[in-house]
Formats: C-alpha cells, structure tokens, sequence
C-alpha cells in the first residue's frame, strides 16, 4: 500500500497533551476502529487511529519521540499517510455502550456517529486519569448523548476505573445494551472483557501493540496468537 501526501489543514487543541489533527485527505472507505499508518520522513512511521476518514482526522498524545515531532507539526506542513488498515467496529444492536478510556475516546466517537446515522441508542463512559485529562466532553454533548466521567481520582465524575461507569450505566439504563464497545489501555480492556463475559454481552474492543508493517507481514503487533493489525484491532467476542 502506497503512502499518500497530506497537508495538515486545522489542528485543535483538546488538552495539554493531546491534539486533533485534520488533513486534506479523504479515505472515504474507512470504517470506526480502522487505522492508518503515519510516516514523519527523518523521524518515523507509526499507526493512528481514525477519528473521521472523510476528510481524515486523528486525535493524538504526546507520549514519544513520534507524537512530540507531530505535535511540533504546524498548519500547511505535510506528512505521508497509508490506510485505512485493520478491522474496525461493526454497529450492531439497537442500544450500544460506548466506552472510551484517556485518548481511546476518539474512536468511540466515530462509532458513536455512525450508530446514530444507523438509527442506534447511545450511551457513553468516558475516563481518564484526572478531570484534565477527559477528552471530547463536548463532542458528545453536540451528539446529543447520555455521557458518564469517571476519573482515578475521583476530581469528576465517578470515582475509579471505567468499569465503575459502565456498570453504573448498565444498571441505571432504562433499555437494555445490545453490544459494549471499547477503546483504551489495555487494562481497560482486559477489564471490559472480563465484566462483558461476566454479563454474557456481546462485545467489540480495539486493542493496542507495537507495530511496523501494518498488513499482517511483519508479526512485530502478534498478540496472544493473533495479529492486532490485520486481525484487529477490533475484537469480536459474542
């Protein structure tokens, strides 16, 4: 797959650490919970999960070398993109919880659109380490759907892990949820698995490895035996 040259035309600061980038770039068959792959030349290249693919948008952390050179990056300035890449969310049922954890939120708010354009409830959990630290409040709001905070230390919303949100919700919700979907650390999800076995609800979580190729050659994203990249990053458990 051959790289595409994109010039970034707005970027957004959604918190001290983490912007939204959008390009002059259309993927029109990108799918919520699809990827692209990122090249920097001089720096590297690295995978980045969509927020929208028409034009392509990708909200970032500052966490490394690569995201920091990204995050330098000012209006005008190119970068090269290949995608969409891997398998993302499937919209199913007519209630879905969404939850997002720290800059895992970008995603869930891709489904979340196409939920809604698809005629689905929404519900949504969104948490982060702090208050500062929550991502795309008003995003959400502009949806116009239910959204519960939770925080590690409890500066708003509910006190604890995500999880405390989602079995919240699934208690208070009036109509039952068809499907869970998550998008997060990887301790989230290994929680939200873990809580949706428990419940026997159906679920789609989009996992996170290191990656070289993108396209299932390499084996650099290989995760207890499958390959995060081509076979996911989705995860379908019924």
């Amino acid at each position: 797959m051959i790289h595409h040259a994109a010039r970034i035309t707005e970027i957004v600061e959604e918190n001290y650490r983490v912007k939204t980038f959008t390009l002059d770039l259309a993927l029109p068959t990108a799918r919520p919970g699809q990827f692209a792959m990122v090249w920097l030349p001089s720096v590297n290249e690295r995978p980045l999960s969509l927020l929208d693919g028409s034009p392509l948008r990708f909200t970032v952390a500052r966490v490394g070398d690569f995201t920091t050179a990204l995050h330098n990056l000012r209006v005008g300035e190119r970068l090269w993109v290949r995608g969409p890449l891997g398998n993302g969310f499937t919209v199913r049922g007519r209630h879905l919880l969404l939850a997002g954890g720290g800059y895992g939120v970008a995603p869930m708010h891709y489904v979340a659109r196409a939920a809604l354009t698809a005629g689905a409830q929404v519900s949504v959990v969104i948490g982060a380490r702090t208050a500062v630290d929550l991502l795309f409040l008003d995003r959400f709001a502009a949806l116009g759907v239910p959204v519960v905070t939770t925080t590690d230390d409890g500066s708003a919303g509910l006190a604890g892990l995500v999880t405390a949100g989602v079995e919240h919700l699934l208690a208070a919700t009036a109509t039952p949820i068809d499907q869970l979907y998550g998008c997060g650390p990887g301790p989230m999800l290994a929680a939200l698995e873990r809580l949706a076995a428990q419940r026997h609800l159906p679920s789609q979580l989009s996992w996170e490895n290191k990656m070289r190729c993108g396209i299932g050659i390499c084996g650099t994203c290989e995760k207890e035996g499958w390959l995060v990249c081509s076979e996911g990053p989705v995860r379908v458990a019924a």
